[in-house]
């Protein structure tokens, strides 16, 4: 891959914006283990190895295991492993990031109604639209993996 635009040091008000909405999910009620749920299954579905690779450290520093961190993309396969209101949360990560498909369906929204407020509900929203973004900005500029 060759070397892209840095959108950092290119357009640092962007980058403002997006820490900004990164500094509102720091501080929203719903876990970090919710969190980083959603930021890796949309980083791999998006296939960003970049968020991939950050995500997945962060998560561990977190204390997630690596069998639940090696599961996620067949989470449906290994719902023994998924709490149900983490399962909610990664289908809902699935459909909104693919949302050209349906979006989020009444069916899951309901499924979401039934154990979250309409607070975490839109903090979920957030969260996934906020790593969408990123996977998006990481793919486009072929952002490199740090080692």
């Amino acid at each position: 891959m060759g070397k892209r635009i840095n959108i950092g040091e290119t357009e640092p008000l962007a980058f403002k914006a997006m820490y900004g909405l990164e500094g509102y999910l720091a501080k929203a009620e719903i876990s970090r283990t919710l969190k980083e749920l959603i930021k890796i299954r949309a980083s791999q579905i998006n296939n960003c190895a970049y968020c991939i690779d950050m995500h997945t450290k962060d998560a561990i520093k977190n204390g997630e295991s690596n069998q639940r961190i090696f599961l996620v993309s067949a989470w449906r396969e290994a719902t023994k492993f998924f709490t149900e209101e983490e399962q909610i949360v990664l289908e809902m990560t699935e459909e909104i990031t693919l949302i050209h498909q349906h979006g989020l369906s009444d069916e899951m929204y309901r499924k979401a109604s039934s154990i979250f407020s309409e607070n975490q509900i839109a903090q979920i929203i957030m969260a996934i639209v906020i790593i969408n973004s990123w996977n998006r900005i990481a793919v486009s500029t072929h952002k490199e993996i740090e080692e």
